[in-house]
């Protein structure tokens, strides 16, 4: 039973990764069918991303009083009628009607989904998680690209995504048994120690710490927001590339955060958390320096999937951490905060895109190499304050 609810959550995750990409690699095609300038991807972006903060930020409430389960197949439901409502837009107003469900459904699946992997499964699970999500990710541009190449159109590739969240829901209403039956795994003993706040705390930003782990999230997803939304732009743009190729080799940098999150998920057996996180910025970091560089589109590439490996353990292994830094009590509260947070990068891109119609697609890689630094930071930080508690505690 545990492990058929396991299977169950990780295709929720593939179903929360399908519609996370398709903005971006559609764009250079949907603002022309709606008559509209390329930086108004940001608005559809923005509308989106408040729906999705909205609905994280309310996400430990609704789940104390909902369940899991249901949220998961409710949300799950909302994000395929706003799909396939989508591929029928007549007009960007009404793309953006439906972008608020589509929001509203992508934060309660992740906040829920990750509340209860982080607390009640190990940490290979949680990486093999978010591989799931890659997974989901990553098909979700190459089934735009076949229909773009074919067709020259998005609005089937649309259709085609939404009939497949439509199958996931099915999946989900048949097991909501599951989530009453089964008797979850515990996450490992020691993952707490006396260092660790045990009582929920009423303002968790009071919390030494969470304001770094929030501000970290936020320069991270910025980064995964920016690639799926601009890379494809990028490419064309910078590298000369076809917009089917590019949605291709975005599609590959996406590839690189699924398969690197599946041998992130073997070697936490090994490594902690910590180093991982660490391990993985500075492989982005390297991924990103590839990505600038004036050198052939073989290297952009490289630099597309070395970003994405980078990127792989970094969000899962915060999640996983979230527990063992500031408690079970408040972990629910705080993973709702750090959702919100993550979508909260969503308003970083438009900022990008106001600043790329007014100079040029070559600050992509730049802007980046700066969340990439800020990220960094933020991480080190926290690393710091586990450091003093340990010592505090000798």
């Amino acid at each position: 039973m545990a492990t058929l609810l396991l299977v169950v959550i990780y295709l929720g995750f593939i179903s929360l990764g399908l519609p996370d990409t398709l903005l971006g690699v559609t764009w250079p095609l949907m603002h022309v069918d709606f008559g509209l300038p390329l930086e108004a991807a940001g608005i559809a972006s923005m509308v989106i991303a408040g729906g999705t903060i909205l609905s994280s930020l309310m996400s430990g409430w609704v789940l104390q009083r909902v369940g899991t389960g249901k949220v998961a197949l409710i949300s799950t439901a909302m994000t395929a009628g706003a799909l396939l409502g989508i591929s029928f837009a007549p007009s960007f107003f009404w793309f953006l009607v439906l972008a608020v469900p589509l929001g509203l459904g992508a934060g309660s699946i992740d906040a829920g989904l990750n509340h209860y992997v982080a607390t009640h499964y190990r940490s290979h699970h949680m990486s093999w998680l978010h591989c799931f999500w890659g997974v989901g990710a990553t098909l979700g541009p190459n089934i735009m690209a076949r229909y773009i190449a074919l067709q020259n159109s998005w609005r089937e590739g649309y259709q085609v995504v939404s009939l497949l969240q439509f199958a996931l829901v099915a999946v989900l209403l048949i097991s909501l048994p599951l989530w009453r039956r089964v008797n979850h795994h515990a996450i490992p003993e020691g993952a707490e120690d006396q260092t660790t706040p045990r009582h929920p705390v009423k303002n968790p930003l009071r919390i030494e710490g969470v304001k770094a782990a929030l501000l970290t999230f936020l320069f991270y997803c910025g980064i995964e927001g920016t690639v799926g939304l601009w890379g494809s732009t990028y490419l064309i743009g910078a590298r000369g590339l076809s917009p089917d190729v590019a949605a291709r080799w975005v599609s590959l940098y996406f590839g690189g955060i699924t398969l690197g999150r599946f041998l992130t998920g073997f070697v936490t057996f090994r490594v902690s958390n910590p180093v991982l996180i660490r391990a993985g910025i500075l492989t982005a970091l390297l991924g990103t320096i590839l990505l600038l560089l004036p050198l052939s589109a073989g290297f952009s590439l490289a630099g597309l999937i070395l970003l994405g490996l980078g990127c792989a353990p970094v969000f899962p292994c915060m999640i996983q951490e979230t527990p063992a830094r500031f408690g079970k009590a408040n972990a629910a509260s705080i993973i709702g905060f750090q959702m919100a947070f993550a979508y909260s990068s969503t308003f970083l891109p438009p900022l990008l895109g106001v600043l790329i119609a007014r100079t040029t697609i070559h600050v992509f890689p730049y802007f980046i190499l700066a969340y990439i630094g800020i990220m960094l930071a933020g991480s080190e930080r926290i690393n710091a304050m586990m450091r003093r508690r340990a010592d505090a505690a000798k």
